[in-house]
């Protein structure tokens, strides 16, 4: 059975980073109508604001492995002991695959139970599969290295994956990555109907105070999960991930008049190269965006986080500025999902 989810192209959005830069188009697969105009509005925004600026914090993919000791004392000697060993934990990973590095780890104990959270790079892929291997070959020398220990899990869920958390917001796990961009007092006016100062108000009130009375762990946005599914199942990745990929930030501030807009996200977790990349529409789509080095998988998945970010920052500007006038969402869902017309050039 074939199922088609609807894609379009949106764009072009201009992104700016050090290594990368460049106007691109990209698709986004959804059921919701609206996120096609709410990105391109965006999209239309910033790039006559002079582009989105993005950078990298960091890059790893995680997986946290749990054994048992006899004692909290024996805990903690393996625990302590781990730093002497560096190089040949190091070894381990790296015959696990060529690709995949030790890039940390960090540790918990609670009662005579070990997580050891391993932080790995993994090249051009997002890299659940070979943090796994790696984390399995590790966790088989722990086991030969203190004799003491017991299995319990190859994942303890300190990872922690396709699931809300702290860790992840604090440590990171994918690729981190802000992205923000100045926009001119005027292009809010004409653009955006709205004003800066309306949107900062805003996102304090609704994204920062809002998230804080719901209970949010290391959130605070407006919906970066719509423009992240889209733009995960039109290019391959593993949906799921927009659990732990959704934690982050919404900013924004006035700038002499003008406003000052940015979203971080800590867990953005993509790739160029693994599964799924081999479908039909995975390779259309991955080329349409017209960016991606042949023989440079980690560059590839680096501008795949960049383009993702900047994807996110063009919706939740669009609908930020939509919600600080009454009722233009519903007006604007109402007006987009019941059109006739399958023509989306101008949205």
């Amino acid at each position: 059975m074939q199922t088609i989810i609807p894609t379009r192209i949106v764009g072009p959005i201009k992104i700016i980073s050090d290594n990368f830069t460049s106007e691109i188009t990209a698709p986004l697969a959804t059921f919701e109508k609206p996120l096609w105009f709410t990105v391109n509005r965006g999209a239309r925004v910033t790039r006559k604001s002079g582009g989105i600026k993005t950078v990298l914090v960091q890059d790893c993919m995680t997986r946290s492995i749990l054994v048992e000791a006899e004692d909290v004392a024996y805990a903690l000697l393996v625990v302590n002991g781990l730093h002497k060993h560096r190089a040949e934990l190091e070894g381990v990973t790296a015959q696990s695959s060529r690709f995949t590095k030790l890039k940390d780890w960090h540790t918990q104990i609670v009662a005579n139970l070990i997580y050891i959270r391993f932080a790995f790079t993994t090249g051009g892929a997002a890299g659940h599969n070979m943090a796994t291997k790696a984390a399995e070959m590790l966790q088989k020398w722990l086991l030969e290295k203190f004799p003491k220990l017991k299995y319990v899990s190859i994942s303890g869920n300190y990872c922690v994956d396709k699931k809300n958390s702290a860790v992840n917001g604090i440590l990171g796990r994918g690729k981190y990555v802000i992205a923000d961009v100045l926009i001119p007092w005027e292009l809010c006016q004409k653009e955006l109907k709205t004003t800066p100062e309306k949107i900062v108000d805003l996102n304090i009130k609704k994204n920062l105070i809002g998230s804080v009375i719901s209970g949010g762990v290391r959130t605070a946005n407006a919906h970066f999960a719509n423009m992240l599914l889209a733009f995960y199942l039109a290019v391959g990745q593993d949906a799921a991930n927009i659990v732990e990929g959704s934690q982050g930030f919404t900013y924004a501030e006035v700038r002499q008049n003008d406003l000052y807009f940015s979203v971080t996200l800590p867990n953005i977790i993509i790739g160029a190269v693994g599964s799924n990349k081999d479908l039909v529409f995975v390779k259309e789509n991955l080329a349409s965006l017209g960016i991606l080095k042949k023989d440079d998988h980690s560059f590839n998945a680096h501008a795949l986080a960049f383009i993702t970010a900047a994807i996110v920052l063009c919706g939740e500007l669009s609908l930020m500025a939509a919600q600080t006038n009454p009722g233009e969402l519903m007006r604007s869902h109402l007006a987009i999902e019941r059109k006739k017309s399958k023509s989306y050039a101008n949205c």
